[in-house]
């Protein structure tokens, strides 16, 4: 379930700009402007083992866009990362928050490692060195970061605690999804997965589908996905497979979300859980179902398994996980999709209310943050649904329709400087 390495995520941004830009008429020199990121840094950030050797990773930050606001953007640690990925991230970040109308830009981050073979020690130095590095670039009013892949609310709040120290006071609005100690947000960590959940049930409701006779294949069972899969558990739904980077399991009478996740917290995965059958992420990909929703990592449905792909449609909670020669392929076979910008933008829209709370030192009750949360992913699905219905094009051609609109208006009215 890891990256196809043959596959660039920014050439797949681009791609989706240039094929906007053409169906929106975009003015060429906001389309060249909004094309490239507004800032990208590259640290080396040596870290002491705990073995007293020191190693030395390579860390992103790339800001693609101050239009609407500050930045907003997870950091990820994965063997992977590369500057191309993080700029791909950057840029859909913008698309996101923009269509959301939240006032950021979009950001990412990101370290190459690999925190499974590291100790809490050498992650919180790593960490630690990395905020150091990038910290002339982030602050409440210029950049704040959140967790994403293999990083959490201990890691803002070392980032947090980092930042704050250099400053002489305690800075909480400078991240998003730290401990509710330390100024987080009451439901931030389900919020991707909350949002991904209302997607499913709004299209659902769209296309005409009773939710207790839907069947359900979730792939990535981390934060977004289990979260989803124990919310559409509780509505009804029938869940018959979910697979996370170890295997896949399906039940076709259906998986208790809430069991599966307990084994997992338990074991680390999911394998091993007794009441299921255990098959491959490639079996898992190709089940017949009614909901397919992608909550791994991006590069998932390609050209080679597209046509493979049993379901009525597809909720992305995952960034890019549809290429776009998979995107044509569903297209025509009628698959409806909605995409990532629209359908993840839960933890982004709670990442906002946290720092609006941490700017007012005011906070709210979990019911307060879900009813919000769930009042403005309901008004993006139908702006965009109508959008989509009124063009004629795909959710995610109307998705980020909708956003390069409004960063293209943002920045046709405040211009060029000099």
């Amino acid at each position: 379930m890891g990256k196809n390495n043959k596959v660039n995520p920014w050439k797949i941004a681009l791609q989706q700009l240039d094929e906007v830009a053409e169906k929106i008429n975009l003015e060429p020199w906001i389309h060249k402007k909004i094309r490239k990121s507004r800032r990208e840094l590259i640290v080396s950030i040596p870290v002491r083992m705990d073995d007293d050797s020191v190693e030395v990773f390579t860390g992103y930050r790339v800001q693609h866009s101050i239009i609407l606001g500050p930045t907003k953007g997870g950091v990820r640690y994965f063997p992977d990362v590369d500057l191309d990925e993080v700029r791909a991230l950057a840029m859909w970040m913008s698309w996101k928050c923009a269509i959301a109308g939240l006032p950021y830009g979009g950001a990412k981050g990101g370290i190459a490692c690999d925190p499974e073979k590291m100790s809490q020690g050498e992650i919180e130095r790593l960490t630690r060195r990395y905020t150091s590095e990038i910290i002339s670039m982030i602050g409440p009013e210029k950049d704040i970061p959140a967790p994403d892949v293999n990083t959490n609310p201990q890691v803002m709040a070392w980032m947090m605690d980092t930042y704050s120290v250099n400053r002489g006071y305690s800075v909480p609005a400078v991240v998003t999804g730290k401990p509710l100690v330390l100024g987080g947000s009451q439901g931030r960590s389900e919020a991707t997965g909350r949002g991904v959940s209302f997607c499913v049930l709004n299209t659902l409701k769209h296309l005409h589908l009773n939710p207790e006779e839907t069947e359900v294949v979730i792939q990535g069972y981390g934060n977004v996905g289990s979260a989803a899969g124990v919310i559409l558990h509780k509505e009804g739904v029938k869940i018959i497979g979910i697979g996370d980077i170890k295997g896949a399991l399906y039940n076709s009478k259906g998986l208790d979300a809430q069991k599966v996740l307990e084994h997992r917290k338990k074991t680390g995965f999911i394998v091993g859980y007794k009441e299921a059958e255990s098959i491959t992420n490639e079996e898992l990909l190709e089940l017949k179902c009614d909901v397919l929703i992608p909550a791994a990592m991006e590069n998932q449905i390609r050209e080679d398994n597209a046509s493979k792909i049993k379901v009525k449609l597809i909720i992305e909670g995952a960034n890019g996980p549809t290429t776009p020669e998979a995107d044509k392929i569903l297209e025509d076979r009628g698959i409806f999709v909605v995409p990532d910008v629209l359908a993840n933008a839960g933890g982004v829209i709670v990442s906002y209310f946290e720092w609006v709370q941490g700017m007012e030192r005011y906070f709210w009750t979990e019911e307060e943050v879900n009813s919000k949360l769930k009042g403005i992913m309901d008004r993006n699905f139908y702006s965009v649904l109508d959008l989509s219905i009124k063009e004629k094009v795909t959710m995610r051609l109307a998705a980020l329709m909708l956003a390069v609109k409004r960063i293209a208006e943002a920045t046709k009215l405040r211009g060029l400087y000099p």
